[in-house]
């Protein structure tokens, strides 16, 4: 019987999945997006970019950008009660729009 591995990927086979029409190397536009420091970001993870990946724990979380690192950007995350800092190149992250209370008044 094979030991279970426990690399970076492990446990993940169905979380890093494309969709069969979403598969291949993704646009251009994914990899150069932007973000400003104070931008609501998640993770969302593309599996066909192996550069800059958070680990698959993270898939799905929510943050604030905080910093840059090379052409990475930092995400702070709440896991409980605890404050985490995630690296993850621009491919990996989605740009979410603040909720705006004012229902358009």
């Amino acid at each position: 019987m094979a030991k279970m591995s426990h690399g970076p990927r492990a446990g993940s086979r169905k979380k890093m999945r494309k969709n069969v029409r979403d598969r291949g190397f993704p646009k251009v536009n994914d990899l150069l997006k932007t973000f400003e420091i104070g931008d609501l970001a998640a993770v969302k993870i593309n599996p066909s970019i192996h550069a800059g990946m958070p680990y698959h724990r993270f898939q799905g979380y929510t943050g604030r950008i905080t910093g840059k690192q090379g052409s990475s950007y930092i995400l702070s995350i709440k896991v409980g009660s605890l404050e985490k800092k995630i690296v993850s190149s621009p491919a990996h992250l989605i740009r979410i729009q603040p909720f705006s209370d004012d229902k358009g008044q």
